[in-house]
This record gives C-alpha cells, structure tokens and sequence, in this order.
C-alpha cells in the first residue's frame, strides 16, 4: 500500500502521551512532559512531533538535528557559548545534534518538533562532498562562459570534472 502523498495535522489540538524527561537531567520544579508523534519523511531520517511541557527547569541532549516552532507558552533556552533565549509563539529555533541546552519553562510551553537523525559518517561525508561539489560546479557556470572553450560548456560531466579540479587546486580557482 503506497503512503499519501502528504500528511496534515493540527498541531494545537493533537491529543499528547506522557514523556517522562529523564529524572537526571531535571535541575528545578517537577515538569511534567507529552508528545506525539504525528508524520516521518519517506527515508525514515526526519520525524514531526508536537510536544508540551508544564513548568520546570532541565538539561536536554539533542542526539539529531531538531528545529522547533513555539505553538503556545515560552521556554527560556540557553546552551553552551549562547546567551539565553525566550522562545514565543511564532518564535523558531534549531538545535544542533550532538549538543546540550538547558530550558526553564516558567509556566508552560507547546512546540512543533521537526526532527533529524544524524546519519552515518559513511553516508554522510559522500553527500556532503557531492553538494560541496554542486556548488562548486554551479560557481563555475557562472564564471566559465566567458574563459572556457566550448568543448569544456557542452556537458556537464566534464563540467563536474572541472569543478572536482578546481576544488582541489589543480585550476587555481
């Protein structure tokens, strides 16, 4: 059976099940946190999810990627080498995988949760080669015209390979 080619939601009135924090990482008050889980991308990398939480101060570890959006309520968030922020609704925020902050929700706080899960270094250095290389291979499309021969214009595979030089040094570019 295949998927639908979209999902929808609304997120304000989504009905949420308990989500325990981690009792080690509650630093005041006695949060009482809920999700769920609402839709995933077709490769399974990139889920959405409403969550809320009550009142309380905590550490949260951020093992992917996650964006959120405030829906209702605030948050104050801080992290290493960043100053606190107060998130509102309509305010927007990403968390960097692999990174601690700490929230204060001083009465409550709703967000939408659009996270990413960190892929493999095997998986993920080739892909962020080839966008390294798409760039680069779009730079010289726009600098090319008017120094390369015609020979060098008409495909784009021996255009990507003029990129590929360029980004090591071999052309100087």
């Amino acid at each position: 059976m295949s998927r639908p080619p979209f999902s929808a939601e609304s997120l304000t009135y989504l009905d949420l099940d308990p989500a325990p924090i981690r009792p080690e990482w509650i630093i005041g008050g006695q949060p009482v946190a809920r999700c769920r889980h609402w839709s995933d991308s077709s490769d399974g990398t990139t889920s959405a999810m409403v969550w809320d939480c009550t009142a309380g101060s905590f550490r949260w570890y951020f093992g992917g990627d996650e964006i959120v959006h405030i829906i209702e309520g605030e948050v104050i968030v801080s992290g290493d080498g960043a100053a606190p922020r107060t998130l509102r609704p309509g305010d927007a925020a990403l968390f960097r995988a692999g990174t601690w902050s700490t929230w204060h929700v001083p009465h409550y706080v709703r967000k939408h949760a659009i996270c990413r899960d960190s892929l493999p270094a095997v998986v993920n250095l080739p892909l962020r080669a080839a966008r390294k290389a798409g760039r680069i291979v779009e730079r010289l499309r726009q600098i090319l015209p008017a120094r390369t021969p015609a020979y060098a214009m008409r495909a784009g595979v021996p255009l990507v390979g003029i990129g590929l030089l360029g980004a090591i040094g071999v052309l100087g570019f």
